[in-house]
């Protein structure tokens, strides 16, 4: 029992973050989404929103450690109208959504004057794009009849990604990948991610959506570059904030930031993907 008390601990060192509670958010987090989409997936909706909610809370502290100023509250509203007018409009609903949100967010700040403006109007934009706008199209994907194929297909696809790239970087990682940005992530992490996602797309797009298993590839290797892109960006953002995880909402994970960086930026690829595929095959 000590030893495997000791292999964990060492796990754990190397890792950066507790296994075996990540392992246990991310199966719940799986098995909720899983059942949201398979009886109501109107409450998929509704889950995204209150994510990205929680997310704007987590960045909102940030930036006021900064001493910048964003609504949370304008921003939530925001969040709200873009997840109803992207459910019920679709993708025009998503883009109209954000052109009105935008001016919207923009006069609410001269509430509070000329000082800081710019910083503020940066910060609110940056949230506004960063976190509704796109996880609007995790709705997209959820909205059509085969909502559940699309989504659990991503589920896979990006859980192929952080799994395998974790896993493989803990186990054999020795070269750095981005030392300024995310010393603990390595290109041998970054091969793994490559080999399983691309086996996991394989498999996903023949069983679950039942296209090409090709496409399932190609598209594996986009989600690579998204996921492992978007958890650079949020790394970049935590390393200029100096903080180390965006809160501690999730054992394992750190905040719902944490969890949704690699998300955000592959929901629209993988969106546009399954449009071209529907329009070409």
């Amino acid at each position: 029992m000590d030893d495997l008390h000791s292999i964990n601990a060492a796990i754990n060192a190397r890792a950066g973050r507790k296994l075996l509670p990540s392992i246990a958010v991310s199966i719940g987090l799986i098995l909720l989404v899983w059942s949201t989409l398979a009886f109501a997936r109107e409450v998929f909706a509704v889950l995204i929103a209150v994510a990205v909610i929680l997310g704007l809370r987590e960045i909102k502290r940030a930036f006021t450690a900064r001493k910048i100023h964003i609504s949370f509250r304008s921003l939530a509203l925001a969040t709200g109208g873009l997840t109803y007018a992207t459910w019920f409009g679709g993708v025009g609903g998503l883009a109209v959504g954000t052109a009105i949100a935008f001016p919207v967010l923009m006069i609410a700040l001269l509430r509070k004057g000329p000082d800081g403006f710019i910083a503020s109007a940066t910060a609110t934009t940056l949230s506004l794009i960063y976190l509704p706008f796109l996880a609007g199209f995790l709705v997209l994907l959820a909205r059509p009849s085969d909502g559940l194929a699309r989504v659990m297909t991503f589920v896979v696809l990006v859980g192929c990604n952080d799994t395998f790239a974790y896993l493989v970087g803990v186990l054999f990682g020795k070269h750095p990948l981005v030392p300024a940005i995310s010393p603990k992530k390595t290109w041998e992490g970054l091969a793994g991610s490559i080999i399983f996602t691309t086996v996991g797309g394989a498999l996903s797009f023949i069983f679950i959506l039942k296209l090409e298993w090709w496409i399932g590839v190609l598209v594996a290797f986009m989600i690579v570059f998204t996921a492992t892109m978007g958890d650079l960006i949020e790394s970049a953002m935590k390393r200029d904030m100096s903080i180390k995880d965006m809160g501690s909402l999730l054992p394992g994970h750190g905040g719902m930031l944490d969890r949704l960086d690699s998300v955000l930026l592959s929901a629209p690829a993988l969106w546009l993907a399954l449009e071209l595929v529907k329009r070409y095959s």
